[in-house]
């Protein structure tokens, strides 16, 4: 029989054996220790020295040791939950990024490395091998007595905040079957001195680099939703304690919500280029220059996250010198609203093209808005300007009322019967015919320019009118202010809370063409009208001291009027113009355009349309509501 020990000598063996069964766990459990998130990088310091000197055992025991562990993986688990919130912060791509570096520097890591796809997948693209990581971001932690080099080894490829040249490898080029792809295609991450990553790292930093003696990483791999979209690089200087198998956990989590927050920025960036392509491709690219008329525009999306809406505005040019001002405002912001809106714009386009009157227009319009839909709601404002008679006719279809600024500074808002919206169906259009003298400026809008949860739109419209005659004052009673200027000026009316909306707007400026510069004629429709529109065309261009031009005009007048009286039944019109160009317009009462051939060598005729082509500046035929007008334009010699 032994006998027991009964001395404090003896038990002693026994609790040393017992702290010794202990201490890999204690130690263990103090290198895991995570700072909350938000430490700074004096505090991170200090827990990572308090983290490298744990005691050798629990001095209470388990239960204190248990406490201990509970306490550190609650620091982890609130680590993790404010770090994967910063990062699903970020909208685009480097604010993500940016947010996984700050969240894990320096509170889980001293440096982080992001490597990411060059280019970037996106949606359901198909995976290219071999492909490329490109460096995207560097972050480390600088402590007051940090030298110039990470650890003193210099070759340490991080950098600090300031984005200064790393020595890292810019790119790196993947290759299937080596030993980085199969890190980044097995998911996981892995501790830097496992088999895998010390094969993997002199890849992915470069042939000549890898981690120095002593500093710990996890290299983890970027995976969006179908395919590794980069990787990331967490390391830690040699006085932190090492990574845990936990700390694997750690970095999957930030890797996982990092690669998903890039997938839906990629994805996003993407939306919004086609956003920017739709809306660019709805609006015209530049607004013609019509006789008689000077135009500006302007567009402001309701938002950089709301790039596409329903606004849109238009200018197109019509026969006899007349121009259509169109300003619309499709229900919503929306690309469905884009798409709608472009086909509204088109069949504007396309109804404007046959000279419809501006009620016409509307009401065509709004049996297109119920063929694509029974929600298809929009308001719009069509007005047709005739410089030659100083008019214009203008019909709503529920839109906010254009505004005239005349020439003397006072701003008047048009009485217009403002209609039902386009989708209605079912309404009757009406259009007012007014007066638009030469210097006053017509401003069209949509109702996100006076209308907010600020304000109501009659307040805002009233707001607007007294900021154009203000702005008119500026430039005296004599001189109308630049239209340039004057949109940028009502667009700077607009406060913070003012951009609910999209906004168009469309000013022009009325010039007209003088009655001294317009000589129009009905002819007869018989054998002797072209050589009446000769003589007619002569004393004309006399009168203007335009003889040079009269052999040429004498030909394309001769050779168009022969044309309409070959298929008029009523009196053919005749029409010059002077401007900076001369134009010449016959109209007839027969809707064939005409269309230029190539005449045969035993043809007597077939040869007009050529000549006007080869001679003129420019041509064209349009297609009115009561036959066409063929015009030509020459270029005037001084």
């Amino acid at each position: 029989m032994t006998e027991q020990p009964t001395s404090h000598e003896g038990r002693q063996p026994l609790a040393a054996r017992s702290q010794e069964r202990t201490r890999p766990r204690a130690e263990s459990a103090g290198s895991s220790a995570v700072p909350a998130a938000g430490a700074t990088a004096a505090s991170a310091a200090s827990a990572a020295s308090t983290m490298g000197s744990a005691p050798a055992g629990p001095p209470n025991g388990p239960a204190q040791d248990l406490t201990g562990t509970a306490r550190r993986e609650g620091d982890r688990l609130r680590f993790v939950g404010a770090a994967t919130r910063r990062i699903a912060r970020g909208i685009d791509l480097d604010e993500i990024v940016l947010g996984l570096c700050r969240a894990t520097v320096p509170t889980f890591s001293d440096a982080i490395l992001v490597y990411l796809r060059d280019p970037l997948p996106v949606g359901d693209e198909r995976p290219v091998s071999p492909f490329l990581l490109r460096l995207r971001r560097t972050d480390r932690l600088r402590l007051a007595d940090d030298g110039a080099d990470f650890g003193g080894t210099g070759v340490l490829p991080v950098i600090d905040q300031h984005n200064e040249l790393t020595p890292a490898a810019e790119t790196c080029e993947v290759r299937s079957g080596g030993a980085l792809s199969e890190v980044l295609r097995g998911v996981r991450p892995v501790f830097g001195d496992s088999a895998a990553a010390r094969a993997a790292l002199p890849e992915l930093l470069g042939a000549d680099r890898t981690v120095p003696n002593g500093h710990r990483a996890i290299l983890a791999p970027l995976r969006g939703r179908r395919r590794v979209i980069g990787a990331a690089v967490f390391l830690r200087r040699p006085d932190r304690p090492a990574f845990e198998p936990n700390d694997l956990l750690v970095a999957a989590q930030l890797a996982t919500h990092t690669a998903l927050g890039i997938d839906k920025a990629v994805l996003y960036g993407r939306e919004a280029y086609i956003a920017d392509e739709l809306q660019r491709t709805m609006l015209p690219d530049s607004l013609p220059q019509p006789t008689g008329v000077r135009l500006a525009s302007r567009y402001l999306p309701a938002a950089e996250t709301a790039r596409v809406g329903g606004d849109w505005y238009d200018a197109i040019p019509l026969p006899g010198s007349r121009v259509a001002l169109v300003v619309g405002d499709v229900m919503g912001h929306s690309m469905t609203s884009a798409a709608i809106m472009g086909q509204l714009r088109t069949t504007a386009q396309t109804l404007a093209g046959l000279d419809l009157p501006p009620q016409e227009v509307l009401h065509h319009l709004d049996e297109q808005a119920q063929r694509l839909g029974t929600d298809r709601m929009a308001t719009c404002m069509y007005a047709v300007y005739d410089p030659v008679s100083h008019r214009i006719t203008i019909a709503n279809a529920g839109h906010p009322p254009p505004i005239l600024l005349h020439l003397g500074g006072r701003a008047e808002v048009l009485r217009v019967p403002p209609g039902a919206p386009i989708g209605v169906g079912g309404v009757d259009f009406e259009a007012v015919e007014l007066d638009a003298p030469a210097g006053a400026t017509l401003l069209l809008y949509t109702d996100g320019l006076v209308e907010s949860r600020l304000r109501d739109v009659w307040t805002g419209i009233e707001q607007l009118r007294e900021r154009l005659a203000a702005t008119a004052q500026l430039t005296g009673p004599d001189h109308s202010p630049p239209l340039e200027a004057l949109c940028d000026d009502v667009l700077d009316m607009l406060g913070p809370g003012d951009r609910d909306d999209d906004i168009a707007l469309l000013a022009a400026r009325f010039d007209g063409i003088a009655p001294s510069d317009v000589a129009y004629w009905f002819l007869d429709p018989e054998d002797a009208a072209p050589g009446r529109a000769r003589r007619l065309a002569r004393r004309a261009l006399s009168r203007w001291g335009m003889e040079e031009l009269s052999d040429a005009v004498e030909l394309l007048v001769s050779e168009v009027v022969t044309n309409a009286v070959r298929y008029a039944e009523r009196p053919v019109t005749l029409r010059l113009l002077r401007t900076d160009v001369l134009r010449c317009e016959v109209g007839d009462d027969s809707p064939q355009l005409p269309r230029q051939r190539k005449a045969r060598d035993t043809d007597e005729g077939g040869r007009g349309l050529f000549l006007v082509n080869r001679l003129a500046r420019r041509w064209g035929a349009t297609r009115l509501s009561s036959g066409k007008v063929v015009w030509f334009e020459l270029p005037t010699r001084t």
